[in-house]
């Protein structure tokens, strides 16, 4: 059911009065961003590159053994395998 408009202007007094529910400010308003360009894990100035590659099983078994994070260290011994190839080359 649709208030009509007296009861509008009444709902909207009550609501102004109350000092916990204050409408938002339009900088409030322009700061507010869509909840799902929250989500997920932010923009990397790393980008990588989404590869299938197959690995020797004691290659894998040891960095997993490092724990969370293994993908990452993996990648950070061959960048540094690349440094070093690049540098001496």
């Amino acid at each position: 059911m649709v208030p009509t408009a007296a009861e509008d202007r009444a709902i909207n007094a009550a609501a102004r009065s109350d000092p916990d529910a204050q409408p938002l400010t339009p900088a409030q308003l322009k700061a507010m961003v869509p909840l799902r360009a929250l989500r997920g894990r932010p923009p990397s100035n790393n980008q990588k590159v989404l590869a299938s590659v197959r690995y020797s099983r004691e290659v894998v078994d040891y960095f997993k053994s490092t724990g969370d994070g293994w993908h990452s260290r993996m990648d950070e011994v061959l960048r540094k395998h690349v440094n070093r190839r690049a540098r001496s080359g």
